[in-house]
């Protein structure tokens, strides 16, 4: 079945993969695509709308993305946000000039006449600005639709042509009525049915997976992680049996998980997981060392060893499971299917199999997709819902050394900092939160002894997309609460602190 798809055309805008995002959040498809593409090319993609994103550019710089008029004229109702609605306006003979005073943040705009833009917004709201350049005439055939005191032309149209331009940020979760004013562009503009629900994505990729693998074998590296995982459960419920996975416990998961995919994958769900427990050779690889970027080498390649191992005793294969996503394949800016995703954050993988082709069923999807189709496949939330996790595990979350007394300690301490999260009802707010083992030694005094251990640390962070993060405003009680516990509960553990370290100018891990 062919979705309805709206086309989002990317002008280098920070929020543009929210755009898309949201969009598919209102049962509609949609892909982000470079600003570069033709007429021609449009027409052969047969959306049933376009969305031209915002950027920093001026629509006067002759080195700014500029579009083909032609792309205008091809009936397709067209929707451009802040650049793009500039855009919009200069290529149809529009005026767009440099604003007396630039507007960032929080507005309150009026919309001035009725349209179907409009439908089910109060007259005024609030929206979030970020423009220096803006509106000051609308071409011939459009009318101004909203205002703000600052920038008459908030949002102009045609409801003729079914061409829009909104002057603020609709994506973004400040604009009060954004995602409401997206809806109508999708669904009163371009007439969207909604037939994007993961439901169908399911049932649609299960399919196609049935057809394409048949009764041929397929070989998955399971991290673990939500990436993999689905895309293995997804593969598992289309050919059963003939997928093997492949699970390399490198000894530097956190409390509990490697037993937590063998029980949900192996015993749950019956796949047919092989577990490769290397604990001890990571270990003794690791010994002695202290430079992060080494720590991560000797990791990445002692995980292509031992996979190669495995991967030998399996034999040849026909098809190779990737969990490659939906950012990945825009950050490329091209067609990856020829590109192998890394795994654990480490190159060579699939050098040392023997396949034929490379499978990646959740390439279409954005994150927070896949963790609905992992909710969808029956996947328990602990492993739908699990936070990032680097592929190096708990090695770059020790500082200096790595050894198993640090790892012991780090993975108790660990447990209980996300134990107490979780019953103070916060983990749903928190993008990642976890502790580190510093090489700070401390004095403590314990049962009337003195101690002399490394000062552990913790971190949480909020985010949308990890490219930048504020350090979480956990409740004093609950941090109290993990300092007690982890100083009464957990061996070598004399002194907590906490990261009150924004990114940046600091990264989220500490290496």
């Amino acid at each position: 079945m062919q979705h309805q798809r709206v086309l989002v055309l990317d002008f280098g805008g920070q929020y543009n993969q929210l755009i898309a995002r949201r969009v598919r959040d209102l049962k509609v498809y949609c892909d982000l695509k470079p600003c570069d593409m033709t007429a021609e090319e449009i027409r052969a993609y047969d959306p049933i709308g376009i969305i031209f994103t915002g950027g920093p550019n001026s629509v006067y710089d002759a080195a700014s993305p500029h579009i083909d008029r032609q792309i205008l004229e091809l009936g397709i109702p067209v929707l451009g946000i802040c650049y793009g609605c500039q855009l919009i306006a200069y290529t149809l003979g529009g005026k767009v000039e440099h604003a007396a005073a630039s507007e960032y943040g929080k507005r309150e705009f009026s919309f001035v006449k009725d349209s179907p833009l409009s439908a089910d917004i109060p007259e005024t709201s609030v929206c979030w600005m970020s423009h220096t350049d803006h509106v000051t005439q609308v071409p011939a055939g459009f009318a101004v639709l909203a205002s703000t005191p600052s920038c008459p032309v908030t949002v102009y149209g045609s409801l003729e042509k079914k061409i829009y331009g909104v002057q603020f940020h609709p994506e973004v979760v400040h604009s009060q009525y954004g995602n409401k004013l997206l809806e109508n562009f999708l669904y009163n503009v371009c007439g969207a049915a909604g037939d994007w629900t993961m439901g169908n994505f399911v049932a649609e990729q299960v399919e196609k997976l049935r057809e394409k693998i048949g009764g041929r074998k397929v070989l998955c590296a399971m991290s673990g992680g939500v990436d993999s995982a689905v895309a293995a459960t997804l593969v598992h419920r289309a050919v059963g049996e003939n997928l093997v996975c492949v699970f390399v416990d490198h000894g530097l998961l956190r409390k509990g998980e490697a037993e937590e995919v063998m029980s949900v994958f192996r015993d749950r769900l019956g796949m047919n997981l092989i577990c490769a427990d290397a604990g001890e050779r990571f270990l003794q690889k690791l010994a002695g060392v202290s430079d992060p970027e080494r720590k991560r080498k000797i990791i990445g390649a002692e995980f292509i060893k031992v996979f190669e191992i495995e991967a030998k005793k399996i034999g040849a294969v026909d098809f190779l499971v990737q969990g490659t996503i939906y950012p990945d394949v825009i950050e490329s800016g091209k067609d990856k299917s020829a590109v192998i995703k890394s795994h654990h954050n480490v190159g060579g993988l699939p050098s040392v199999v023997d396949f034929k082709e490379i499978v990646e069923p959740l390439r279409d999807l954005f994150k927070d997709e896949v963790r609905r189709v992992g909710t969808e496949l029956g996947l328990p939330e602990s492993v739908v819902q699990r936070q990032p996790f680097p592929g190096p595990g708990l090695a770059i979350r020790i500082m200096g050394e790595v050894t198993r007394e640090k790892l012991q300690t780090l993975r108790d301490a660990d447990y209980i900092f996300r134990e107490e999260v979780a019953k103070a009802g916060l983990a749903g707010q928190i993008w990642q939160y976890f502790a580190v083992i510093t090489n700070s030694k401390t004095v403590g005094v314990q049962g009337d002894f003195r101690t002399y251990e490394n000062v552990i640390a913790l971190r949480a962070v909020t985010s949308v997309d990890a490219m930048t993060a504020d350090w979480a405003r956990i409740p004093y009680d609950v941090l109290e609460k993990v300092s007690n516990r982890i100083t009464n509960e957990v061996p070598h553990a004399n002194r907590i602190v906490y990261d009150i370290t924004s990114k940046p100018p600091a990264t989220i891990e500490w290496e």
